[in-house]
């Protein structure tokens, strides 16, 4: 009785719907002249049918249902083409809102507003990709799906560009193609999702600038899955190749979903995950390291960024902090035995983005057991050559080149110093000590230091742009020098010209003073004196300048370099006190520290990668013993009842035989960043934040319900609009 009323009631239902079908075909078939009008009629008078023969007396409710939802047996499989595999010939979709889907609203107002959805939300099986036709395959018969790049009518002739993740590829119609299909062509819009069968062919006219400009496909089937409901914020297709400077990144960001269908956005992140794929391989499979997956929710420590903060609800007034790296875990891993360890990480740090910076990244982090920092490096130029090999087709060269921080920053004014080109600084302290330029000698008398970087052919830099106002003077103020002395190797090689005070004190010196910064006839001088960081970061910013602008940046030039021999602490200026250079967790060179010498004078077994002026990795040789970390804390104004609150557990570990340990780790976003040639690391991720650290897709950060803040025993704060 149960299962004769649930029958007697689903063909009412049907008996209802097949009416509701009935007035609509006869809507459907009123004269109309749209292409898109006939593609909805044939879709009706399917529908029609299937109605009909789901209300068949001898159809149980089951195969009624069935029938109208698209879930009829699957047709036996038939091999691919191409693979020999078997595919269904059909996809089923399941759909339990609504029997009929809701109606589509075409975003050209000419276009007639249709259901176009295929009868019975079903369509072949796609057994074929847009961008991966070549020559090769014509005569077949393919299935594509993707979405209409562009569509252009040529009267009698159809043409569409189909596009997904691999390309796209020419699909036309022409006298000999079913009538459904030239209609259905005819109606799409840009962005329309359709599925196509259809036989390839050569074209007549080829076009050799798209990797499928050899073929095209003749369709013969055209199925429409979606169309676009409302204008487009931006063309998919029409953004110049490269050249993301017409889009505004607030429209692209807020878009994002449309911005990620641009064919140079589907290239970045196809990339990262081929590049992430590689050093996969590296780790494991030659290596012989384990993945391992270290907690999100952690504890704030001291001595970095600011944390990402996480109330506690079962713990009233505690937090988590989201980890800004995983370094304490994988350094408790290496005492557990776990030697070679490795992981893809999610990090996060509160602090003030800029274009290669996000509150939260991705690194490739990395820690390994009884090694030497010669382990390391070779290890870490194995993966850098896999990244680049695979992600750019470039063989670096080996071994990476060495060279000291303390080198770096004499030499370059950086510890990540960009060696493609020249401009080297000269230390010229000694030099002028004895001049009567008051500027040079008095930044010689207190301490500081006298640099000039020789810049070859000067003339092409004029003094108006060495002067108050001029774009190379700016660069040095941005740096935070006070000034920008300049003056020129005259036509014999071993005098000064330019300003009268300058190179009349110089000039005693001036043949000296030219042979040190190793400049000839006719190369400017630009100078820089003060205190040592001053100078360093504003002659950084003076040198990598003129490069640009003289173009003595040499293109598909690849300079990887490692830094080493770090200090292990600098000067905090702002709190008073030494702060660790890398982090406290940083082994000091036994040399250094070895019969009774300063650890806060002593160097650090720590090591950068530089690749063409941009850090991409770094790590070090952690501290393994309890006595030794201790002193580093003490170092840096960590008490001991500070540190056991903080690092207890880490020094807990040290004292069950922990072993000699270090490690690395690769900024991932930051390296395909640069194997893309993007121009902003927001490029290279799905889905980022703005500057102001925010998700325009999302509007996160959000507000939430006081309810919701009550139970975090948390406060919430009143907006500056809200206290008015």
């Amino acid at each position: 009785m149960r299962l004769a009323a649930t029958n007697l009631s689903s063909i009412f239902s049907l008996s209802s719907t097949r009416s509701a079908l009935a007035r609509s075909l006869a809507a459907a078939r009123a004269p109309r002249s749209s292409p898109l009008s006939r593609v909805r009629e044939s879709a009706l008078e399917n529908r029609a049918r299937n109605v009909a023969h789901a209300s068949s007396p001898i159809m149980t409710s089951a195969a009624a249902s069935a029938s109208l939802l698209g879930l009829a047996r699957f047709p036996a499989p038939r091999p691919s083409a191409r693979s020999g595999v078997a595919v269904p010939a059909v996809h089923r979709r399941r759909f339990t809102a609504a029997v009929v889907p809701p109606r589509a609203v075409a975003a050209d107002a000419d276009v007639e507003t249709a259901n176009l959805l295929p009868d019975a939300l079903q369509w072949p099986a796609r057994d074929q990709t847009c961008g991966t036709l070549r020559e090769q395959d014509e005569g077949r018969t393919v299935t594509l799906c993707g979405w209409v790049d562009k569509q252009r009518d040529m009267g009698g002739i159809v043409f569409a560009d189909v596009r997904d993740h691999t390309g796209f590829v020419q699909v036309f119609s022409d006298a000999d193609t079913p009538k459904e299909a030239t209609d259905a062509l005819a109606a799409m819009r840009a962005e329309w999702v359709v599925c196509v069968t259809g036989r390839v062919k050569k074209r007549t006219a080829p076009n050799d600038k798209v990797p499928t400009g050899m073929v095209e496909v003749a369709a013969d089937k055209v199925t429409v899955l979606n169309t676009v409901a409302k204008s487009l914020p931006f063309s998919i297709s029409g953004a110049p190749e490269g050249d993301d400077d017409e889009l505004r990144e607030e429209v692209r960001l807020k878009n994002r979903v449309l911005d990620l269908r641009r064919p140079q956005m589907v290239r970045n992140l196809r990339l990262r995950a081929k590049t992430i794929r590689a050093l996969r391989k590296v780790l494991e499979d030659t290596h012989d390291f384990l993945e391992v997956e270290t907690p999100i929710l952690t504890r704030s420590t001291p001595e970095g960024a600011r944390d990402y903060l996480v109330p506690s609800r079962l713990q009233p007034g505690a937090c988590f902090a989201l980890p800004q790296s995983p370094q304490l875990f994988k350094q408790m891993l290496m005492v557990a035995g776990a030697d070679r360890y490795y992981q893809v990480a999610r990090c996060f740090r509160d602090e003030d983005l800029r274009a290669d910076r996000q509150p939260e990244f991705t690194q490739l982090d990395i820690e390994m057991s009884f090694t030497d920092m010669d382990g390391i490096l070779n290890l870490g130029e194995d993966l850098m050559c896999a990244a680049f090999k695979e992600g750019a087709d470039v063989d670096l060269p080996r071994p990476f080149r060495r060279m000291t921080h303390a080198e770096a920053t004499s030499k370059y004014g950086s510890d990540k110093p960009d060696v493609r080109y020249g401009l080297e600084m000269a230390e010229l302290a000694d030099v002028v000590a004895g001049t009567e330029f008051k500027l040079f000698a008095g930044a010689v008398e207190a301490g500081g230091v006298v640099k000039a970087i020789a810049v070859p052919q000067g003339s092409r830099i004029s003094n108006s742009r060495l002067k108050p106002k001029g774009d190379v003077f700016n660069e040095a103020i941005a740096g935070g020098a006070g000034g920008l002395a300049f003056a020129r190797v005259g036509e014999d090689g071993v005098t000064l010209e330019g300003g009268k005070a300058l190179c009349e004190s110089l000039q005693p010196a001036a043949e000296k003073l030219i042979a040190r910064c190793g400049a000839g006839a006719g190369d400017l001088l630009l100078f820089g004196a003060g205190d040592e960081g001053t100078v360093n970061k504003a002659m950084d910013r003076v040198r990598q300048f003129v490069a640009k602008t003289l173009d003595m940046v040499p293109e598909g030039q690849h300079a990887v370099l490692w830094i080493t021999d770090f200090p292990m602490f600098e000067w905090n200026e702002d709190e008073n006190r030494l702060e660790a250079l890398h982090h406290p967790f940083t082994a000091p060179n036994q040399e250094d520290v070895a019969e009774g010498g300063d650890i806060k004078q002593a160097r650090a077994i720590a090591y950068d990668l530089v690749y063409n002026g941009v850090e991409v990795g770094g790590g070090s040789l952690r501290i393994y013993r309890r006595d030794v970390q201790e002193k580093v804390f003490d170092a840096i104004g960590l008490g001991k009842e500070e540190a056991e609150e903080k690092f207890g557990y880490l020094m807990e570990a040290f004292q069950f035989g922990a072993p000699p340990h270090g490690g690395m780790a690769f900024g991932l976003d930051r390296l395909v960043m640069m194997l893309a040639g993007a121009k902003s690391i927001r490029d290279v991720i799905a889905f980022p934040k703005t500057a102001t650290a925010q998700c325009l897709l999302t509007a996160a950060p959000g507000d939430v319900s006081d309810s919701q803040m009550a139970e975090l025993h948390v406060a919430k704060a009143k907006r500056e609009s809200e206290q008015q």
